[in-house]
């Protein structure tokens, strides 16, 4: 059964949360985040919560184990990188999830398979079976078999569908920005938003790139684009800075607010 979540002071009581991190916050010069994302993760665990944590970094991680310069464009090199990377990123994980002996468990999806009834039904399956057994499920794109044409385009949109499929409380998208603004903060004028009914019409927004290194895929538009397509199913979305990542899941009043769609 699930707690309802109406607005960040509720995420401290919160029974199911999803988590989305980005690439440039676990790789490359921010690999040393992993180590306080979770120790945030691990302590709402030990108040009860059931956490799944979504995320991407499996190409970039994998990029100086290829001694490449950058983020590869050829989708048999992406894929190279996502068989080396996703390897190196879950152990990095499961090594510092061993400081609180919490026990994660991989899941990699395609587009695909959120498509497909059977494979859908599978993972959802997997996921609740996962979490029972308090086990810490870690969701990524599966770069090694996606092709562009059935990719999620970005693991924000996978997050969402996630949040739904598991029915989440609350899902929470990290970013290397605080909060959505009304242009890109670096630009003069931008103006932080802090809260954004699922009705309020962003047209005037400018959406610019949120991420760094040019390793990611996401920017701020396709955070808002989650954010409105896991609203719509009932449940509420935080976007905040990594680095914050622990007084978020306290409930801190912070980033910028997506309240849920009314029930009809």
């Amino acid at each position: 059964m699930t707690r309802a979540v109406r607005s960040r002071a509720d995420l401290s009581t919160a029974r199911r949360i999803v988590v989305k991190v980005g690439s440039s916050s676990v790789s490359g010069p921010n690999v040393g985040q992993i180590a306080p994302l979770v120790d945030a993760l691990a302590a709402a665990h030990a108040r009860g919560c059931e956490v799944i944590l979504v995320s991407s970094g499996a190409i970039a991680t994998g990029i100086p184990f290829l001694k490449l310069d950058g983020r590869p464009t050829d989708l048999a090199t992406q894929q190279a990188a996502a068989a080396v990377g996703q390897n190196v990123l879950i152990y990095r994980y499961q090594e510092s999830l061993s400081r609180y002996s919490i026990v994660a468990g991989q899941i990699l999806l395609t587009a695909g398979d959120m498509e497909n009834a059977t494979h859908r039904s599978n993972a959802q399956r997997a996921m609740e079976r996962l979490l029972g057994l308090r086990i810490l499920p870690i969701v990524n794109e599966n770069d090694t078999v996606a092709t562009h044409e059935i990719r999620f385009g970005d693991n924000d949109r996978l997050a969402a569908l996630v949040s739904i499929l598991v029915k989440a409380d609350v899902l929470v998208l990290l970013s290397d920005i605080d909060a959505l603004y009304t242009r890109p903060p670096g630009e003069p004028g931008a103006l932080k938003i802090d809260h954004v009914e699922f009705a309020d019409d962003l047209s005037r927004v400018t959406f610019g790139d949120i991420g760094s290194a040019g390793v990611g895929t996401g920017g701020a538009g396709t955070k808002v684009a989650a954010a409105k397509l896991a609203a719509a199913s009932g449940i509420p979305v935080l976007l905040a800075a990594t680095g914050s990542v622990s007084e978020a899941l306290e409930g801190a009043d912070l980033g910028t607010w997506f309240a849920a769609a009314l029930p009809q």
